[in-house]
């Protein structure tokens, strides 16, 4: 399917589920929607962390075409939203249409789902992927840098190799920023305050054999910690793993940061 049949089959309800497995030569996002007076905080939020929260595309308000998947519409072409209020989780709907307002600015937020499928050629496919399961996602004690009213910490998601592997895992996905880039952290999950890799706040529980390493990646969903912590009165984001489904190739977008990193030498 091509990144546009998946977006108009999330929308009619014909696809439900992640989106992980969807489209996998297309840069997948996270969404997160906020009246126009928080907009310039969360830019700013990250653009000071841009290992957790890469920006793909900020929309003007009200908009909900993105420049990145012309004709698709953030109110409808997710799986599942996420509502919230005054910091809290009230609804998880299946559209946002009645909720959309020209006061509400979109931001689109990379994601690790850009760089699965660069693994999988290389020959180190992620357990989750494989079994068909969602990928585990932790929140941490890592704290992000603040931006105004506007402050929280950082959520990583998950996938376990051998110790040997994770030096080739970090070049595979080193190139991939617009999607966390490479891992944050592997080894003990104490170091970032998480006390049983085995029960996460967001997926499914990871799957572990003998000798395996947990490697963490910065994940999209650390807006959502943030929105709790800074008990934002409105916003708007996808349920995890239910992501948005770009016209953007992942191939591409590595190829310019490589090119963009050879210059930076």
């Amino acid at each position: 399917m091509t990144a546009a049949q998946v977006r108009g089959a999330v929308r009619d309800g014909t696809i439900a589920g992640p989106t992980e497995r969807l489209a996998p030569d297309h840069v997948q996002a996270n969404l997160v929607v906020v009246p126009s007076e928080y907009a310039d905080e969360l830019a700013d939020l990250c653009a000071r962390n841009p290992v957790p929260c890469p920006l793909v595309e900020q929309l003007v308000p009200g908009a909900f075409e993105p420049r990145c998947a012309p004709g698709a519409d953030l109110r409808t072409d997710l799986g599942r939203y996420r509502v919230w209020r005054n910091g809290e989780l009230v609804d998880r709907p299946r559209h946002v249409r009645e909720l959309w307002s020209g006061d509400l600015v979109a931001f689109l937020i990379g994601c690790s789902f850009t760089f699965d499928h660069a693994l999988a050629q290389a020959g180190l496919p992620p357990r989750h992927s494989a079994l068909g399961r969602n990928v585990p996602m932790y929140h941490t004690r890592v704290p992000l840098a603040p931006a105004g009213r506007l402050h929280g910490t950082m959520v990583v998601s998950m996938r376990p190799y051998r110790a040997e592997e994770i030096e080739r895992v970090r070049d595979v996905t080193r190139p991939y920023r617009i999607g966390h880039g490479e891992p944050v952290a592997w080894g003990d999950p104490l170091q970032l305050g998480i006390a049983d890799v085995l029960h996460p706040d967001y997926g499914d529980p990871p799957v572990l054999g003998p000798g395996d390493v947990p490697v963490f990646w910065g994940c999209g969903v650390t807006p959502q910690s943030v929105i709790v912590a800074s008990a934002l009165p409105f916003a708007i984001t996808h349920e995890p793993g239910h992501m948005f489904v770009t016209d953007l190739v992942h191939a591409d977008v590595a190829r310019r940061e490589r090119t963009r990193a050879a210059a930076e030498i």
